[in-house]
């Protein structure tokens, strides 16, 4: 049986327009900084909370813009998938990691891609990513 898992996640651009990315503790893919809804929590609501914990980034509601919502197989969990709520913002300030992540990457998307990207990341958003104006 497969378990689904519902999440909000955050495309998060410096000024360069590098996307930024996280892995979690004693996981090998990077992904987009967010993580699961609390049982009656909505999707911005969790990314707000996700976003402070991980990288102590507050950010409003206005500055993140809804991408759209996509379903892939879990990174790190076998027999998972997820159904993720994705948003796009540009990153105030620099960040680093916080809580549970060990790692943060910058994603220079014109380049190729490296291999320990999660399946999410690479399907699913980089292309939706790429078909905005």
């Amino acid at each position: 049986m497969n378990n689904t898992l519902q999440i909000a996640a955050a495309c998060l651009f410096d000024e360069r327009g590098r996307l930024l990315l996280v892995r979690k503790r004693n996981t090998r893919f990077f992904m987009l900084p967010g993580g699961k809804r609390e049982p009656g929590e909505d999707a911005l609501s969790a990314l707000k909370r996700e976003l402070l914990e991980e990288l102590e980034l507050q950010l409003d509601s206005t500055a993140l813009q809804p991408l759209g919502q996509f379903h892939a197989p879990a990174a790190n969990e076998a027999n998972t998938w997820v159904q993720a709520d994705i948003y796009r913002a540009a990153l105030p300030h620099s960040v680093q990691a916080a809580a549970e992540l060990e790692e943060l990457r910058w994603l220079d998307t014109a380049q190729p891609l490296p291999d320990d990207l999660a399946p999410l990341l690479r399907e699913q958003v980089l292309p939706a990513l790429q078909r905005l104006p």
